[in-house]
């Protein structure tokens, strides 16, 4: 598998054992973990577990072979104006269909009655939950793990399926759905672009679109605190 945004260790082949290593992270990291914080949920703090999670993440990426934090920067957004717009759209028609099938009664309600926390929710998405949730499911799940897949599709398939895995413990098939889809978006670009802002822009917009039309309910677990 080659590209920008893949393991350099791409370049010369791993050896079986390290190949043995990376794959035993790789399920304990994206399969173990989320699958048991959806088994236990409600006896930890959700915000706790999830720091820890970046924080281990953040260093996994700090040691993977050829990695740069400054790769981090690169790409932009500027050159891609369309293709932001063009996911806004769809995204906003895609949400707004789900709360019109699911939750009508919900439509715009954060704006419309609860402006404050919906202000407060805009500001700080991107913030605390879209740049730590696209290192480990972006940064770190290509760039150290790439090398385990035999084609930057099946790469991109299997890091959708784990995004939404990663969202199974808010225990209802909307969030699952909607973030296997967004993972396979945001890992599409990032292997395309090889751009971090990027995605981390794309995630931002879906984010504050599933809050703003009416879907926030459904990301959203009393353990949070």
């Amino acid at each position: 598998m080659t590209g920008d945004v893949l393991d350099s260790a791409t370049l010369a082949p791993p050896s079986r054992a390290r190949r043995a290593r990376l794959f035993l992270e790789l399920l304990a990291f994206f399969v173990a973990v989320p699958v048991g914080m959806a088994v236990m949920i409600g006896q930890y703090s959700l915000f706790s577990v999830l720091a820890t999670f970046g924080v281990v993440g953040a260093v996994l990426l700090h040691i993977t072979p050829g990695f740069e934090w400054r790769e981090l920067l690169r790409g932009g957004v500027g050159r891609h104006i369309a293709l932001i717009l063009a996911f806004t759209a769809g995204s906003a028609l895609l949400i707004a269909g789900v709360v019109h099938l699911v939750a009508p009664e919900r439509m715009l309600e954060l704006p419309l009655y609860r402006p404050n926390l919906w202000l407060l929710i805009m500001f700080a998405y991107p913030l605390v939950s879209v740049i730590p949730q696209e290192l480990i499911y972006r940064a770190l799940f290509f760039r150290r793990y790439g090398v385990l897949f035999p084609s930057e599709v099946v790469a991109i398939a299997a890091n959708a399926v784990a995004f939404g895995l990663g969202h199974a413990l808010y225990g209802n098939p909307v969030a699952i759905g909607l973030t296997v889809l967004a993972g396979g978006a945001f890992g599409w670009t990032y292997a395309k672009t090889g751009s971090f802002p990027l995605v981390c822009v794309l995630h931002a917009i879906a984010g504050q679109l599933v809050f703003t039309l009416g879907l926030g309910i459904f990301f959203y677990h009393a353990s949070a605190g």
